[in-house]
């Protein structure tokens, strides 16, 4: 005996039976009709499709013999964060959680950079943007308008993978119009159902993948955009008087992350195309790319890290653009001071309008 299919109608999704006298198939539910053919086209092609994001992850080069002369690798005991600095840089902080760093011996292995943003801004420039980020806050903690801490802003070379790719789409679509009435008797609906398909190409480039697990991804997202256009091949020389993170995630690693921020981007975009519907619900997506390549790039960011009550804090400002971020505590004792003052004037108010109202 041969297996039952259960064929779902692409309009409505659902279950679609043979019609003798129309002799095709037919949706009890929209109407909609399909001929035998046409319904085990569109089965076989849904169960064939299996989205192809697959990348060349080359990045990076060999070190020549001798360039990684001089440089040291620094760990941190607190987070884990392996710094990289040069004899006339050194290191004795962690620019992430601010405790102290150990030389663990002369940098070895890993990728050599493809590309460097050199610093654009330096740290006079970070101070001022720090220093204007804590204006206006007026339930700022007294400690953070102190200045002692700020000499602690680090330039940081944060490793990237920048990853570029044509992406083909073709996602389906069931989208669903409705119009709605009423006599003295009933209220009526009435709804329309209908297959809606969007297909294209789309090229990305320099989409973005933190290689560092100990930068936070939200706070570098929160500093971006780089402008690559500025990006030149890297040397050894950019990294002296700063200090450079030491990647921990690999291309490899990061290729979830970039497929991710690809999809939604593909995702959104031919969605945005889908309108004049009172509601659209995605059925099938195929995304395949092409031509897929990973670069290793290294991104300049001043970094400062300072502790309130036993809270980290951390800021980052683009070290290309002035962007600057990051959270702020809250001095709760003056909060609750200025709610119930607030809450005071409020009352006194109500009184005063009760008063003349009487």
């Amino acid at each position: 005996m041969g297996e039952l299919i259960d064929y779902k109608c692409p309009c409505c999704g659902g279950k679609v039976e043979f019609d003798s006298t129309a002799q095709q198939m037919k949706c009890p539910y929209c109407d909609s009709e399909f001929s035998i053919e046409a319904m085990k086209e569109m089965e076989e092609a849904q169960q064939n499709q299996q989205s192809n994001m697959s990348w060349d992850t080359g990045a990076g080069s060999e070190w020549s013999q001798g360039e990684t002369d001089g440089m040291k690798v620094f760990l941190c005991k607190s987070c884990g964060g392996e710094i990289i600095a040069d004899d006339t840089t050194g290191a004795s902080s962690c620019p992430y959680c601010g405790n102290p760093v150990v030389m663990t011996g002369s940098f070895d292995g890993d990728l050599r950079p493809d590309m460097v943003i050199p610093f654009k801004l330096d740290k006079k420039k970070a101070k001022e943007k720090y220093l204007q980020h804590l204006q206006g806050k007026k339930f700022l903690p007294k400690e953070f308008s102190d200045q002692n801490h700020i000499d602690e802003i680090k330039g940081v070379y944060v490793p990237f993978w920048l990853f570029d790719a044509d992406a083909d789409g073709d996602i389906r679509y069931r989208a669903v119009k409705e119009r709605r009435w009423e006599d003295s008797r009933f209220r009526y609906t009435e709804k329309n159902y209908y297959s809606v398909r969007r297909a294209g190409s789309l090229a990305f480039e320099h989409v973005p993948v933190d290689g560092s697990s100990k930068m936070p991804d939200d706070l570098m997202e929160s500093v971006e955009p780089f402008d690559y256009s500025e990006a030149v091949s890297f040397e050894k020389a950019y990294l002296s008087g700063y200090l450079a993170d030491r990647y921990d995630v690999t291309a490899e690693q990061s290729i979830d992350r970039a497929n991710k921020r690809i999809e939604e981007s593909v995702i959104d975009t031919f969605r945005e195309s889908v309108t004049g519907f009172d509601s659209v619900t995605t059925e099938t997506k195929l995304i395949n790319l092409n031509n897929g390549k990973a670069k290793y790039v290294l991104y300049p960011v001043w970094i400062l890290n300072t502790t309130w009550n036993g809270e980290k804090y951390l800021f980052a400002m683009n070290g290309q653009t002035g962007k600057f971020v990051g959270n702020l505590p809250c001095d709760k004792a003056a909060y609750t001071k200025a709610v119930a003052l607030y809450s005071v004037i409020c009352v006194i108010i109500a009184l005063v309008i009760a008063y003349f109202m009487s």
